[in-house]
């Protein structure tokens, strides 16, 4: 099935009433952005109130229930209420950087879900260099944190920065080995050739059966990079208040809130990406049509596109239901022993299993990529 190509048909289509392609290119720009900013904050809204809900449930409580129908509305009432807050400004922050740091730390996330295929039809942006422009961006984040710690002229911000900095550089390096283990097999940093090449043969050709490892290591250094629960530590409530956050109030609060939350989803889809197969079906798309005989017609294909959006937001979603559960099971570690896992221990595993695979890919090329 073709890909459709959303910016080329969109300059088509404005050529056709007569507008030059220049400025056609021009009117395409923001649109993306927009598209991307949309949907991510749309999932962002999702997670939280999946959240209260599953917490509430671990917890055997009923969570939000009185706003909307089973309280879908207060993430809304949530947003709302953040918006109207008085932003303050405590004394002796410097200004520009604390202004500036929500920023640093909010545009690269969402800049990330471009490279994000939702299904075999969407696409958005297919970047070449998809994975190598999504880890030069989660590269960015560790600044904005530790620029909001600094900034704040508070020891529980400056604190709770230094550890946010120091965690997520410690486990940047084993997730991008991780996900350079699947790139090696694919042949390619495009997201879109990675789910292809987990094609063909349904849930027995996805990246999960080949790298068992690097699954672990990628799910755990995302957690860590989420500052999830039991890596929370930049911000643990008992120790540092709100760790960097504890200055911020108002819109640049939620910046930082709602980041965490789109951050969880997008780590949940690169996961649906790299390691369950995208869109595709536990059972071959193709070999339902050969058994069935069915004729792909556009409605039929219309129809397999759809599916597949909702299938990678099943898959990303359930790895999403995982973190939020795995954050009401497993206990806070401490800093020191966070910092131990991803350089004595995640780091060298993770090399071990680049070099394997690059061996095995060697070795088994029908099965690792020729």
């Amino acid at each position: 099935m073709q890909s459709l190509d959303f910016q080329t048909n969109f300059i088509d289509l404005l050529n056709g009433f007569g507008i030059p392609t220049g400025t056609a290119k021009a009117i395409w720009m923001p649109i993306p952005m927009i598209l991307i900013i949309t949907f991510a904050t749309l999932f962002a809204l999702v997670t939280t109130w999946m959240e209260r809900k599953v917490s509430a449930a671990a917890q055997q409580r009923i969570g939000p229930e009185f706003m909307g129908p089973f309280g879908i509305l207060v993430p809304i009432a949530d947003v709302l209420k953040l918006l109207t807050k008085e932003n303050i400004l405590a004394n002796r922050v410097d200004r520009w950087l604390f202004t500036l740091a929500p920023l640093l730390v909010f545009v690269p996330v969402f800049l990330s879900y471009l490279i994000v295929p939702f299904g075999q039809t969407i696409v958005i942006t297919n970047l070449g260099i998809g994975i190598f422009l999504w880890i030069a961006l989660s590269s960015i984040a560790p600044i904005g944190l530790l620029m909001a710690g600094y900034a704040s002229n508070n020891k529980y911000s400056l604190i709770g920065g230094l550890r946010a900095a120091a965690q997520s550089i410690s486990y940047e390096v084993p997730l991008a080995l991780s996900v350079l283990a699947v790139v090696l097999m694919s042949n390619s940093l495009s997201t879109i050739d990675i789910v292809q090449q987990q094609s063909g043969y349904g849930i027995l050709g996805w990246n999960a059966w080949r790298q068992p490892i690097g699954l672990l290591i990628f799910w755990i250094a995302a957690l860590a990079e989420c500052e999830r629960l039991p890596f929370d530590l930049p911000e643990a409530e008992e120790e540092l208040v709100a760790g960097h956050q504890t200055e911020y109030t108002g819109i640049r609060f939620m910046l930082f809130y709602g980041t965490s939350y789109t951050q969880l989803v997008l780590s949940g889809l690169l996961f649906a990406v790299l390691y369950l197969g995208g869109w595709e079906f536990p059972v071959s798309t193709e070999a339902i049509v050969q058994w069935f005989n069915i004729s792909l017609s556009a409605p039929v294909q219309i129809l397999l596109a759809g599916l597949g959006i909702v299938t990678t937001l099943f898959k990303a979603y359930l790895m999403v239901f995982l973190a939020v559960l795995i954050r009401w099971t497993v206990p806070r570690v401490r800093i020191d022993q966070i910092l131990d896992l991803g350089w004595k221990f995640m780091l060298p595993i993770s090399l071990v299993n680049l070099i394997a695979t690059a061996g095995l890919k060697l070795a088994f090329p029908a099965v690792f990529g020729g």
